[in-house]
């Protein structure tokens, strides 16, 4: 609903250049604010074509969410170093409960008929059973509230690895998944994806318990290259679902979100 320059007390615009003798005050001349639909148009198209040339070198089973400015300025604040951490976990959510909701969109559904409270039937869709989700300690934790928000129901499990500090190699010290994991569709949380070592040591886990790798729908924020690349490798049918490909990707997430750094 647009509101009347009257009512906030201010002048309409041609009211203000009668007043000014047909020219607009130099304070107002100055400021100009960039809507997405006349100066962004050139940007989304550049950063499109970059993320089709990634997806092309990487394959199908990367899956970038379509970019947009809601989704660039919270990218923006979560790499700032400046942002508060009130400002950081605030947008981070915003950005998981994205990454979430297209997370969803992978899943198996059916049709099925409903009948509505006036008595028509209404044909829609229902989401297959079996669905869980799985977060890799301590970062994918920060991902659950957002999966328990769409899903409220959903069972979580959860793997704890770590890099062993002589030999660099990441190492499982902790796994728990609901007993049925091998018949269930996977959404598995790692918010930063850098080298890819420790998703790939997640997901030998869950196939050592009977899941197969094309059941596995990866939930990340941020991926390197190089890490998407490595795990498609490892376990190419895989599906990893992202915000961003960059070289650089935000390690300090984990320590910010949680406060620890």
């Amino acid at each position: 609903m647009e509101t009347s320059c009257v009512e906030n007390g201010m002048p309409c615009q041609n009211e203000s250049e009668r007043v000014n003798g047909g020219r607009q005050p130099e304070e107002h001349a100055a400021k100009q604010v960039r809507f997405s639909s006349s100066g962004g148009e050139h940007e989304h198209e550049h950063e499109h074509e970059r993320a089709s040339e990634v997806q092309r070198q990487i394959g199908p089973q990367l899956k970038l969410l379509p970019l947009n400015d809601q989704i660039r300025e919270l990218q923006t604040i979560i790499r700032d170093k400046s942002t508060s951490r009130g400002d950081f976990v605030f947008c981070a959510d915003r950005l998981i409960r994205l990454v979430v909701e297209e997370g969803l969109n992978q899943l198996p559904y059916s049709e099925c008929t409903v009948t509505t409270p006036t008595g028509h039937k209404y044909d829609g869709v229902k989401f297959e059973k079996g669905n869980c989700g799985v977060s890799i300690m301590r970062s994918g934790e920060a991902m659950e509230q957002g999966l328990r928000d769409c899903c409220r129901s959903i069972r979580i499990g959860k793997i704890l690895i770590q890099s062993d500090e002589e030999t660099q190699k990441a190492k499982v010290y902790y796994a728990k998944f609901p007993p049925d994991i091998s018949r269930r569709k996977v959404l598995l949380m790692y918010p930063i994806l850098s080298t890819g070592n420790t998703v790939i040591e997640a997901v030998r886990v869950l196939t050592e318990h009977g899941l197969q790798a094309r059941h596995i729908i990866l939930l990340s924020l941020f991926s390197t290259p190089h890490g998407a690349r490595s795990i498609i490798q490892e376990f190419p049918d895989i599906t990893i679902l992202t915000t961003e490909v960059h070289p650089v990707a935000p390690t300090h997430f984990g320590q910010r979100y949680f406060g620890t750094d």
